[in-house]
């Protein structure tokens, strides 16, 4: 199975090449990963401690276990992969020169093989879910322990690695243990063929999020120039379709609230001008964050076409609506707002994060609407009302601190399986 696997991956390679010279028109980082993506990392070593975190979402998750790491081990090469460039972008941003950074490897035994002997890891951590059969082989024929940290499988993904049984269990057999988010995410990889006694639930990383000290001063710094007693919402994270969802929701909005400030935020650098086209095709008043343009009482949009400022935008707004959930992308992360103790509404499509957005729901932290007019008139609720605003972050808030923890746990796993 796992032939047949490489003989397509060989066959979609130069179509994924492409792909990855048509990012690069949108990203100067993307020229960096070509001979990275073939396994040439930029340095070699003796050995390291590897962690792949794919994207920006599971960069943020796994910036506290890389922290606890470098804190345990201050003498050995971290090594961080990812392979988007707002993963990239935070990895850098966040650890700068204390860690290692390269793009992830193409999974091709040529290639993984290659990456393998120039980098040397003692332990190989992924976060969340990405199984690779290439690379998981690979490392456990060189007796390279595999962690599957923070993990979560969703009843769609599940069903997707039902369909290719033989080669889902041969990736699962080569993971020596796996630290899942819920219930739930354990009993559906044990049902895939994970053995039991490797999996263990240790609660979600994103629980754990490191807030700055300086954080919210420098969000109330940054709203002073979005308008000062202006009412902001955040719109997060959005995918194509979504951002049509935000400015009709912020049409409504504003014939109450004439005043309010949409901050818009899309998820990839790639399509920050298309966003603005779309700005300009309706008419929207807006500015962008790339241009340091003002903002004034006239403007109605804040286009945030940036990388890594999305905690500063959180901390700026009065509501978050998180993205990714009107569509059928499965939501994004709900933690970084409610640790700020703001208000979150998302969309009705969270199977990435079903246990934690339920939690939420219930705690009275957070709502979930339909569409565009659900998601004005719950503004619009939200703005009437500062009290119901304060009282409905702190119950957000009060779900993250209840749920801490899960770093301990997931670094006494790596801690069992690292060969020092």
């Amino acid at each position: 199975m796992r032939f047949i696997y490489t003989i397509l991956f060989w066959l979609a390679l130069p179509w994924m090449m492409l792909r990855l010279l048509w990012r690069a028109g949108f990203s100067q980082q993307y020229p960096y990963c070509f001979r990275e993506r073939c396994g040439f990392s930029p340095k070699q070593f003796d050995h390291c401690i590897w962690v792949h975190a794919v994207s920006l979402g599971e960069t943020i998750a796994a910036t506290p276990l890389i922290r606890a790491l470098r804190a345990k081990y201050p003498h050995e090469t971290i090594l961080i992969t990812n392979t988007t460039a707002t993963g990239r972008a935070r990895t850098l941003a966040v650890f700068q020169d204390q860690v290692e950074q390269c793009a992830f490897p193409y999974d091709l035994p040529r290639m993984i093989n290659r990456f393998l002997d120039r980098v040397k890891p003692r332990i190989l951590i992924v976060m969340e879910t990405e199984l690779w059969p290439n690379l998981f082989a690979a490392c456990q024929k060189r007796k390279i322990p595999i962690v599957l940290a923070n993990a979560r499988l969703s009843e769609k993904s599940a069903r997707g690695y039902q369909r290719i049984g033989t080669l889902t269990r041969e990736m699962l057999s080569a993971i020596s243990a796996l630290a899942a988010q819920a219930e739930p995410d354990a009993e559906r990889f044990i049902q895939l063929g994970m053995p039991k006694e490797r999996i263990q639930v240790t609660g979600n990383l994103k629980f754990d999020l490191e807030v700055p000290n300086d954080l919210m001063a420098k969000g109330a710094t940054f709203r002073t120039t979005l308008g000062g007693q202006r009412l902001i919402w955040v719109a997060a994270s959005t995918h194509p379709g979504e951002d049509e969802i935000m400015l009709r929701a912020h049409s409504l909005l504003r014939a109450k609230f004439p005043d309010a400030l949409l901050v818009l935020v899309p998820r990839h650098p790639e399509r920050f001008d298309a966003v603005a086209a779309l700005l300009h095709a309706q008419s929207f008043s807006y500015v962008r964050r790339s241009e340091d343009a003002i903002c004034d009482q006239n403007t109605t949009i804040y286009l945030a076409d940036s990388v890594g400022e999305m905690m500063l935008m959180f901390a700026a707004c009065d509501v978050a609506c998180v993205a990714g959930s009107f569509v059928q992308v499965g939501g994004h992360n709900i933690i970084e707002p409610a640790a700020l103790h703001k208000p979150v509404i998302t969309g009705p499509v969270m199977f990435n994060f079903a246990s934690m957005s339920q939690e939420m729901v219930a705690a009275g932290g957070m709502f979930q609407v339909q569409d565009a007019e659900a998601l004005s008139h719950k503004l619009m609720q939200l703005f009437s009302d500062e009290i119901l605003r304060h009282d409905v972050g702190e119950k957000a808030f009060q779900v993250v601190e209840k749920n801490r923890g899960a770093l301990q746990r997931q670094v006494a796993m790596i801690e069992a399986k690292i060969f020092l």
